[in-house]
């Protein structure tokens, strides 16, 4: 009777554990359902940033910071140049929630560091911000892209925001000018040089493109003997081989443009500019 009353009771022990245990189980499943859940709506909240590099034929001698870009379906199209750039509006600031994490130069972003964002200036230059409620005034780096709010202009970092008496308000109206890139020489002095341009390089235009090597050989012969300058070059598109005729040499793009609409205008209207090595 007592050995039947011990095997009650150590089966009422394992049976109750067992409860326990799937209770534990349950209440874990319904802990990671919650984390699930609340990720889903802060990332609903944050509304994520839908973005894309625009790859055109247009763009194809452009460095991928260069060309142009969507944030959730708006364009933005990087400047060629700084020179005399001046704007005036919002600025804010981002810090802890970036630290460590990559710009949009490929550097590391350190919130300690006297950098910004900006939509369109080109990365690397260095641009003078003066708070308008303060008349403070510092000069910072542009490596990263954004901010992406209609009423804001530039993004500082936290150390920038912190000298401009930003972080508190979390914005602040401002004037920013663009300086250019600067070089320090032996003595310590910075100076600005303007960065080298896009718009400036080694180009051609692509008139076509054939299966058949003599049909590009003789087009390239054609255009060889009219401008000076032509060159079939191979690729292989989807398992094919093709035979690509790249004609003329241009210095800067305007005139590859250029070209290319000319080029357009004489029946080769799939022409497109390309960047030479």
């Amino acid at each position: 009777m007592r050995m039947r009353n011990m095997h009650g009771l150590d089966l009422m022990l394992r049976t109750t554990r067992m409860i326990d245990g799937i209770a534990m189980v349950l209440r874990i499943l319904r802990w990671i359902g919650m984390v699930f859940l609340l990720c889903g709506v802060l990332n609903g909240c944050g509304g994520g940033y839908r973005t894309r590099v625009v790859e055109t034929p247009a763009t194809a001698g452009l460095k991928g910071h260069q060309k142009p870009y969507t944030v959730n379906g708006r364009m933005y199209r990087p400047l060629a140049s700084c020179d005399g750039f001046v704007e005036e509006g919002l600025a804010s600031w981002y810090g802890p929630n970036f630290h460590g994490k990559k710009t949009s130069n490929g550097e590391i972003y350190d919130m300690h560091a006297m950098t910004a964002a900006h939509k369109t200036l080109p990365l690397g230059i260095s641009v003078r911000v003066v708070n308008q409620n303060n008349g403070h005034q510092e000069i910072v780096r542009i490596n990263d892209r954004g901010p992406f709010v209609d009423n804001r202009i530039i993004d500082l970092s936290y150390e920038a925001a912190k000298r401009l008496g930003v972080v508190g308000p979390g914005t602040a109206p401002v004037r920013i000018e663009a300086l250019g890139i600067a070089r320090t020489d032996a003595l310590g002095n910075v100076s600005y040089r303007p960065p080298v341009s896009y718009e400036t390089g080694n180009y051609a235009v692509q008139i076509g493109a054939f299966t058949v090597s003599e049909n590009a050989r003789r087009l390239a012969g054609k255009y060889r003997r009219e401008l000076g300058q032509a060159t079939v070059k191979q690729g292989w598109i989807n398992g094919r081989l093709f035979y690509r005729v790249w004609v003329g040499q241009y210095d800067s793009l305007s005139a590859a443009y250029a070209a290319r609409d000319a080029f357009g205008r004489r029946g080769y209207g799939n022409s497109f500019v390309v960047a030479l090595d």
